[in-house]
């Protein structure tokens, strides 16, 4: 079931975000989440079974400089590595896409690393209609 992210989903959203390479213990998950769910413009939504949290995808709304337009920027998108091909991925992707399309946004964008285990990530992206046309700089302040 698809459903939008809830305080109680903190210890499986942490969890997620180790399955994404990003090992995060529960408190700061819990600290991560207040500042999320307090701020309208980010929408998470989670695919939980039998009470447990099998992906994620989270995501802000972005405004462009360079036009007059929105679009979605999806932060963190991760379906747990045994149930992955099971289409959890591709429902979490329709529930982002209808909330871009509720805000007026008419794209969204993700990063993915460059590391050779998101090789798959990133077929399955173009599989899904995304194109690989830019290329992320970041530097740490």
């Amino acid at each position: 079931m698809i459903r939008e992210a809830r305080e109680k989903d903190v210890e499986g959203l942490a969890e997620l975000m180790g399955d994404l390479g990003y090992p995060t213990e529960s408190s700061e998950m819990e600290n991560r989440m207040y500042t999320i769910f307090s701020k309208n413009d980010y929408k998470t939504y989670v695919y939980e079974e039998d009470g447990n949290l099998h992906g994620m995808i989270g995501m802000i709304l972005c405004h462009r400089f360079e036009k007059s337009e929105s679009y979605i920027r999806i932060i963190a998108f991760v379906v747990k590595s045994e149930f992955r091909g099971n289409g959890i991925g591709s429902k979490l992707l329709n529930a982002a896409e209808n909330w871009a399309k509720q805000k007026g946004a008419n794209m969204m964008t993700l990063n993915s690393g460059n590391r050779s285990e998101r090789k798959e990530s990133h077929q399955y992206y173009l599989r899904k209609g995304f194109e690989g046309s830019a290329t992320g700089f970041y530097k740490q302040i």
